[in-house]
């Protein structure tokens, strides 16, 4: 009799003790796929950083360009006046992300004092790399706007605009003419794979 009673004693322990295992295993378990969702978010984290780095290609710029040229102007009717001019000259840019220190600028320029201006324009690096870019301004409007359309090089993606007004400090009668620009400032997008990580630092 005393056996028999033992006997139940020892088939419920026997019974905890497996309980105790499945518990143990069932903890490893969970464990386990905790640790596997954690680095699979840890995988995922450097996508916000590609993101900050494609907004970083984004280059903000303020300068002054000034340049010298010729004008050949024809008279229409009435006061109306039609001129092309080719513009010379240097860039010079600032700020903290500006896309180079300086560069040579070109410019070709057919205005209309009935209908406003149209132009395009080269900027050329040190590297001789260049920036394309097509100007426009209203008729009666003093402000200039400048937008991006590719280069070559690590420019020749470049996208974004620009904008300045012009001030003339010298006209003289045979077309020869000095000026520059007033309050340029713009942004520039370089998506090249050649962009280079020193852009705005001087070149030696």
């Amino acid at each position: 009799m005393f056996q028999l009673q033992l006997e139940p004693s020892l088939k419920m322990s026997r019974l905890q003790r497996r309980a105790i295992v499945c518990t143990h295993n069932r903890t490893f378990l969970i464990s386990v796929l905790l640790a596997l969702l954690f680095m699979s978010a840890c995988a995922r984290a450097p996508q916000p950083a590609q993101s900050r780095s494609k907004h970083a290609d984004w280059h903000e710029f303020h300068g002054t360009w000034t340049a010298t040229g010729n004008r050949n102007e024809m008279l229409l009717e009435g006061d109306r006046r039609a001129s092309i001019a080719d513009f010379n000259g240097s860039l010079m840019l600032a700020g903290e992300s500006r896309p180079n220190v300086g560069f040579r600028a070109e410019a070709i320029i057919f205005s209309d004092s009935s209908t406003g201006m149209t132009g395009r324009a080269v900027w050329i690096d040190e590297h001789g790399d260049k920036v394309f870019s097509v100007l426009q301004g209203a008729q009666g409007d003093k402000k200039i706007a400048g937008t991006f359309i590719g280069g070559t090089g690590r420019y020749s993606r470049a996208t974004g605009s620009y904008e300045f007004s012009w001030r003339f400090v010298l006209q003289s009668d045979d077309g020869k003419m000095q000026g520059e620009s007033v309050g340029l400032n713009g942004r520039v997008r370089v998506d090249s794979s050649e962009e280079t990580s020193n852009l705005g630092v001087p070149q030696s």
